[in-house]
């Protein structure tokens, strides 16, 4: 059998031809979250960490220092919000719940809720508090009511974090209060913002909520991006001696969803500059190409000793990339795969990878798996399939 390349223009016209040694490229950053850096188009930033990520095809468009441990301050609530909304999603409480406020809760300080002491605040409430007013008071009360105390919250947010691939954290507290021990990256901290957008869509609309009004009080969020009319939706600011400003932030554009991190700004309107600039970088230099949707055929490899000669192939979900705008018309997609395939074969077998590649974009490989059953030949037709091999050979 031999190792055939098919050139594909990824549904834009196609031709054969062969060829080997297809290098492997793209690398695992996080659980589900594989990206391939382009750097083709060059940009800097003030801020000691960050990056940018395309999350419609999973893809780092910029980053600087992203694995390097920092204080994420109050970005850190993005973990706390996770915790509480897997909580509601498995029943354990729900947005109608109420939660008492203990008097370290209360006497909390930094950015506030203005909680009372010993009243019992709606959950609905305290995300509100929380998301949108940085409140450090809410964060405890729903520390505290999901594992009774903000220290043992802390230690269940660790090991969580742990499960969800994010491999440079450890949570001290609840809200981001400078601690030695309460570190995260920017790499890190990109991946449970996706996580959180993708696993809790009913409840991200938290993010984009601009003023809260509580105990008579009205407080605006503090994410300056929602106030820009740049498609930002979310998600959390940061400040602390330690850290700096930050900010994570999402925004959405013609189907097309950019995340940011930022750290280590120098003030908060640098914040919102820096913070503006890149994502708006992000949108201008680089597209998404959709190639192929779940379930499309791309192709029919052959197949030996089966029912049929060939089987159609796809992909097992959609495939798109993201590269330089300047880049695409250099864009290559060949479909490798060691053909003929013995039958039987399964649906979902994998039968091969699409390459693709570009001018100034590294690579990026995707699986391909048999789009239907093939069974294998009866006795007749093994022999006649046997006897035609030996005839013509292999004439792939």
């Amino acid at each position: 059998m031999n190792a055939v390349v098919v050139r594909l223009c990824a549904a834009f016209g196609r031709s054969a031809a062969v060829a080997a040694g297809i290098a492997m490229a793209g690398a695992t950053i996080g659980a589900g979250f594989t990206a391939v850096s382009v750097q083709a188009a060059t940009i800097d930033t003030i801020a000691k960490q960050a990056i940018l990520v395309d999350l419609t095809s999973n893809t780092v468009l910029f980053e600087k220092n992203a694995d390097e441990r920092m204080a994420p301050s109050s970005m850190s609530k993005i973990m706390t919000a996770y915790m509480v909304f897997e909580a509601i999603k498995g029943g354990r409480l729900t947005l109608e719940s109420t939660l008492p406020v203990s008097e370290r809760a209360w006497r909390m300080q930094g950015s506030k809720m203005f909680v009372e002491l010993h009243n019992n605040i709606k959950v609905d409430d305290l995300l509100k508090g929380m998301i949108v007013q940085s409140g450090n008071d809410a964060c405890i009360v729903l520390a505290e009511g999901l594992a009774g105390s903000e220290q043992s919250f802390a230690e269940q947010a660790t090991k969580r974090a742990r499960e969800l691939g994010l491999k440079n954290s450890n949570f001290a507290n609840a809200t981001g209060w400078p601690d030695p021990n309460h570190y995260m990256t920017a790499r890190d901290l990109a991946l449970l913002a996706e996580r959180l957008i993708k696993d809790f869509p009913e409840f991200y609309k938290y993010d984009s909520i601009r003023e809260f009004k509580y105990h008579g009080i009205t407080q605006g969020n503090r994410n300056p991006l929602l106030y820009r009319n740049m498609n930002v939706d979310g998600l959390k600011t940061g400040h602390t001696d330690a850290g700096g400003y930050g900010l994570t932030a999402s925004g959405e554009r013609e189907g097309r969803r950019l995340l940011l991190v930022v750290n280590g700004l120098p003030s908060m309107q640098s914040r919102a500059d820096e913070s503006a600039r890149l994502i708006e970088w992000g949108f201008r230099e680089f597209a998404s190409y959709t190639l192929y949707k779940d379930g499309e055929t791309i192709e029919q490899v052959p197949v030996w000793l089966g029912e049929q000669e060939t089987v159609p192939v796809t992909v097992p979900q959609n495939t798109s990339v993201t590269m330089a705008r300047a880049d695409r018309p250099g864009m290559k997609v060949a479909l490798v795969s060691s053909a003929p395939v013995a039958a039987p074969i399964k649906k979902g077998d994998t039968v091969g990878k699409l390459v693709i590649t570009a001018p100034g974009f590294p690579g990026k490989e995707v699986p391909v798996v048999a789009a239907q059953d093939v069974p294998k030949a009866g006795f007749v037709g093994r022999a006649f399939a046997a006897a035609k091999y030996l005839v013509f050979g292999n004439s792939l």
